[in-house]
This record gives C-alpha cells, structure tokens and sequence, in this order.
C-alpha cells in the first residue's frame, strides 16, 4: 500500500471515529405514542424543531407549529402531514422577537385548544439585532420569549399533566455570563456589535434557558409538571442564517462532514419529552440522550431565582 493510501485510509478511519464516537450522538428509544396529546413546538419550520414535529406527529399527537413566517410553517405542516399521515398538525403564529405577539399567541391557543402536554421551546437564534421590544436578539428571542411563553401556558399544563416543558439548550451555556447592571442599562447581556459579540450573546441565553429550567422546576415541585433542558448536539441549521455570510460559507464544508442532520439533533428533545421513568429529574439537563451535568453558574440556584424575578418584571409578569 501506497504512503497516500494509508492517508487516505488513517483519514476515513480518523473521520469514521469522530463522527459516530463524538458527533452522531444517540437515539430515543422511547416507543411512547402520544393519541389525544397536544404538543407546541416552537421554531418548528425548520431544522431539528421540524424533525421533533415531525415524529410527535407519527406518534399521534396534535402538533402546534409554532413560527414566525407564515409561508414557511404552512409548508413544513403540508409536508408533516403527507409524511406521517397525521392531519392534526397545525401551524399557529408566533414571532418570539415580540412579547405582544406570545401573549396574542398565547391568547389564541387558551382559547382555541383544550389540551397541552408537550411544550418545546426549541426556537432559537444566534445573531445581530433587536427584538420589537428593544432586547438583544439572542435574549429576547431564545430565553424571554419562551419564559413569558411558558408562563401564560402553565396553567393549562398543569390542568392536563402529566405533562412536560422541554426547552433546548447548548453546550455553550458554559461559556455564558448573566451582567444584570449591563442587562438593566443596555436590554442586553453583552455589550458591542460584531461576530464574537454575537456568539457571546448567544452563549449567554443557553445559560439562561438552563436556569430557567431550574428555577421553573423548582417553582413546580409537587406538581404534575416537569422540565427539562438540554444540549441537541452538534448541529448545522438555520441557527446560523444570522451570521455572516462568509463565516457561513467557512462553516459549511465541516458541517457537512462532521455535524448531525435535523433528525439527529431531535434526539434528545424527543428523549426529554418522551422517555418514562426521567420525572424525578425535572430541572435537569440532558445531552445525547443522557442526563449530563451543567456548568457551575447552571447550577447557581440564586441566579437561577435572580434570572426568573428580573425577566418577570422585563415580560411585565409581576
């Protein structure tokens, strides 16, 4: 064999290995179905949310899609629909940059949907701008939103429980700071315009949704209502159509290569939403379809409650 032969083959096993050992992650083997269950997924166009849409439809349930664009939703449900024979899947508007829009949203759903088992906050965004409340993007649309979101659902999960929140995450919370001066003076978690700003901020809100599962857990002990958050894995999705193009375009060949598809990174939500046995583990987080421990500031339980009374008071809560 050839020196460029045993390349070739020293490279194939190399991406062999890290591939299935580090990125392809693990799959739910839950075989739950979910006939008479509503489930809300947000972000759900698209991506790993349409991938967990997707399979809560073939299991059965009512599926709630809901997005931001209207045109992308409605083709996302028409293509749920065909593909698990499901005809209760729904797509209902919701843009997360807007807390008028999650109370209208909110509004719409009490009002026209008796159920609620499942609520997936998987929307996420990393990227420049401000909601149309003033926020940083990445705060006010991947942690605000969906705590004002689950809150005024709350009452309608407890009415059907057991029943379950499910918020995504990231690995990156680790690298997450919560500045509340900074947060109170700029309604944002970082300071500066520019890529590493943005991967900052985006940083932080994982932190912040890994809290507001703790704390929500804790303000829900005793009840029938459970949460969980989690890590989906290494994935290439829309998350990125924020970012630069060139940085994009950079991403792209090792993406390709080494991060999971949609169907992989809807793993570990379907695991947190589905699996039997997990109850006692509500607050916790989740990776590759295992319990996983969070960084020291994820589990600060007075930040925790700190982060909690300061976006009820942003969200007009209390």
């Amino acid at each position: 064999m050839s020196a460029l032969q045993c390349l070739v083959a020293g490279a194939v096993c190399f991406y062999v290995i890290v591939y299935y050992g580090v990125f392809r992650g693990v799959g739910c083997s839950s075989p739950v179905k979910l006939k008479g269950k509503t489930a809300i997924v947000t972000g759900s166009n698209t991506g790993i949310g349409k991938a967990t849409a997707l399979d809560l439809a073939k299991r059965g349930a009512r599926v709630i899609l809901a997005c931001r664009n209207k045109e992308k939703a409605e083709a996302a449900a028409f293509d749920i629909r065909r593909e698990s024979g499901n005809n209760q899947v729904v797509f209902m508007q919701l843009d997360l940059a807007s807390l008028k829009s999650v109370r209208s949203f909110a509004e719409t759903f009490l009002k026209t949907e008796p159920r609620l088992d499942l609520l997936i906050n998987n929307a996420g965004v990393m990227g420049p701008g401000r909601t149309e409340d003033g926020f940083g993007a990445a705060f006010g649309v991947n942690h605000l939103g969906h705590f004002l979101l689950t809150n005024l659902l709350l009452e309608r999960l407890q009415q059907c429980g057991p029943s379950r929140v499910v918020t995504v995450a990231a690995l990156l919370h680790r690298f997450g700071n919560i500045d509340f001066p900074l947060l109170a003076s700029k309604k944002d978690l970082v300071s500066g315009q520019s890529t590493w700003h943005d991967f900052q901020a985006y940083c932080c809100s994982k932190l912040c949704n890994v809290l507001f599962t703790r704390e929500l857990a804790n303000r829900l002990e005793g009840t029938s209502v459970t949460c969980y958050s989690l890590h989906p894995g290494v994935i290439y999705t829309e998350l990125c159509r924020g970012l630069s193009l060139w940085l994009q375009l950079l991403m792209m060949p090792f993406a390709k290569l080494f991060f999971m598809n949609s169907e992989g990174g809807s793993q570990t939500t379907l695991h947190c939403a589905l699996q039997e046995g997990i109850e006692p583990l509500s607050g916790r987080y989740f990776s590759n379809c295992a319990l996983q421990q969070v960084g020291a500031k994820g589990r600060d339980d007075a930040l925790a409650k700190k982060l909690w009374e300061v976006s009820e008071r942003l969200t007009r809560l209390s």
